[in-house]
């Protein structure tokens, strides 16, 4: 395979990058937290962006979407995350639309993908339990019921919780657990009576909250897929979103290597820029080296999963993308801050908001200690 952008989607980073740097810069995230209104993310922004084509890259052309594939939305995340937009291309886009176009029965994609690439709904994808990343760890229960299923239980870090209109639930019909087996997908109505959402205030400024279940009653066509058999395309979907995950993280990741460069022409100490300093030298030079291994194993990773049936290894590949991203976006960040000096620590200087960004996304799906070892596990070792 080429590395290499072809012509459309280069035509497609283009039109992106261009885009974001005029109707979505960091000022938006910055006027967007300062609002604290509670709408998620910007409205207006998001429509234009779903007018643009976004919202249904992934989905196929016969559900309303553009069927551009997963290296598409790869290229759109990278450059939302150079500005750091807060967008529910995540939680909705990556995670909710696959899992529904890969679990869901004809209805069911009927009638929810058309509405995810129309940018009339939000859903968010109810998964985590605990405080750290155990996606086969699931206690939240189905009791199935003459008309249906009745949930019970709690969810932490709900990407997207506290605006979404319907929540993907993951839960447990049958096993201990932490079996695998056992696990069942739901579409509910996030206005169903006995669901509680409290929202999180987070410290890259984007949308989360706990959702608590309390005899949460959802009919019978609620249920995705196959009762008990929702393990194996969760952890496909959960590997869409990782790698989907990592090249937003590369996206901000090069920018912030782009803006201490910058920087390194600009500021001057002793008479001189900076930048000529053999230290900082070897240091940009480590950040560049790591940052093109990311590019590789990104473009790699996307390009695999969009060979469907053909694809190679998706599951290394994505614990690979994920920790090297994880351990990357840590460095340039860090870099980042550090080689400002002072000035980056101020809200006032827009990298700062990258560190932030940086430390939530590290954690969202599994930070680089769970992936080494999922690697490693999945390596026979």
């Amino acid at each position: 395979m080429s590395l290499v952008l072809n012509e459309d989607q280069l035509m497609l980073q283009e039109s992106a990058r261009q885009f974001c740097r005029e109707q979505a810069p960091v000022s938006v995230l910055r006027q967007h937290r300062d609002a604290a209104d509670g709408s998620g993310f910007p409205r207006k922004l998001w429509q234009q962006m779903v007018e643009l084509g976004w919202a249904g890259m992934a989905i196929p052309e016969a559900y309303g979407g553009f069927d551009f594939g997963y290296s598409g939305l790869g290229i759109v995340l990278e450059e939302t995350g150079r500005t750091l937009v807060p967008t529910p291309l995540i939680s909705t886009v990556l995670l909710s639309a696959s899992l529904i176009n890969l679990a869901g029965n004809e209805a069911q994609k009927s009638e929810w993908l058309p509405k995810v690439a129309g940018g009339e709904t939000v859903i968010a994808l109810a998964l985590e339990e605990g405080p750290l990343h155990r996606p086969d760890h699931i206690a939240l229960e189905a009791e199935k019921t003459a008309s249906g299923y009745r949930l019970s239980g709690r969810k932490t870090f709900v990407l997207d919780a506290p605006v979404a209109g319907q929540l993907l639930v993951v839960a447990r019909t049958s096993g201990a657990v932490n079996d695998k087996t056992g696990i069942s997908l739901f579409l509910v109505d996030a206005s169903t009576p006995g669901i509680k959402v409290q929202p999180l205030s987070m410290v890259d400024s984007r949308s989360a909250g706990n959702i608590s279940f309390d005899s949460v009653e959802v009919g019978a066509d609620s249920l995705l897929g196959v009762e008990g058999g929702g393990w194996p395309v969760l952890e496909r979907v959960l590997d869409i979103g990782r790698i989907g995950l990592a090249a937003e993280m590369l996206g901000s990741a090069q920018e912030v290597f782009e803006r201490i460069v910058d920087y390194l022409k600009q500021r001057t100490q002793f008479g001189v820029q900076i930048g000529m300093f053999q230290a900082l030298q070897h240091r940009a030079a480590i950040m560049y080296s790591e940052l093109e291994l990311c590019k590789s194993l990104v473009r790699k990773a996307l390009y695999e999963l969009d060979r469907g049936d053909e694809a190679e290894d998706i599951p290394a590949l994505a614990s690979m993308c994920k920790a090297k991203l994880g351990e990357v976006s840590t460095l340039v960040s860090n870099e980042g801050i550090q080689m400002h000096g002072g000035i980056g620590m101020t809200d006032e200087f827009n990298i700062g908001f990258f560190i932030k960004r940086a430390r939530v996304a590290q954690q969202t799906l599994g930070d680089a200690l769970y992936h080494r070892d999922r690697y490693a596990s999945l390596r026979g070792f």
